[in-house]
């Protein structure tokens, strides 16, 4: 690994990711839909640009190189999931309720300890997670004061409970 003593400046993040989907109207259906995102641009390339609350995009989707495609094999490279962050915890709720609605099954629901994540899967096969994080006061740490996350299973019952109708 390269020796960088300098590290990235705080506040840097990830703005969009672009995913290359099979069927543009069935992404926009589960993204817009189900999960609620905003379409802001639809081209007539075969690309949409959605967004939360306004922005110009948080997503892309795109056939421009995948149009009717299939999802990669399993032992391939590329995007593991694309993590949609939610500011409370009523609203990772609402998010399951979402889900839940719509009849999509979760691969998967963790407390992480700095976060509670919920897992699954769009039309075209890759990976989401919704998820949210807990105060930073709140993380786990070690008695040194370093990070201690875990995986546990996350109690949905609960989280439902927590949703603001």
């Amino acid at each position: 690994m390269p020796d960088n003593p300098t590290p990235i400046i705080a506040g840097t993040r990830i703005g969009h990711v672009h995913l290359k989907v099979a069927d543009l109207d069935r992404a926009l259906g589960f993204y817009c839909g189900v999960l609620g995102f905003e379409l802001m641009q639809r081209m007539s390339s075969g690309a949409a640009f959605i967004s939360a609350g306004g922005y110009h995009h948080h997503i892309g989707l795109n056939t421009w190189e995948s149009k009717g495609g299939h999802p990669p094999p399993p032992g391939t490279t590329g995007l593991f999931h694309t993590a949609i962050l939610y500011p409370t915890r009523p609203a990772l709720a609402d998010a399951l309720h979402r889900v839940i609605s719509a009849g999509i099954q979760l691969d998967g629901a963790s407390d992480h300890g700095v976060s509670e994540a919920l897992y699954l899967r769009d039309p075209d096969e890759n990976g989401v997670e919704l998820y949210w994080d807990r105060p930073k006061e709140q993380w786990p740490r070690t008695p040194d004061g370093s990070l201690a996350m875990f995986t546990q299973r996350l109690d949905l019952d609960d989280l439902l409970r927590q949703r603001q109708a």
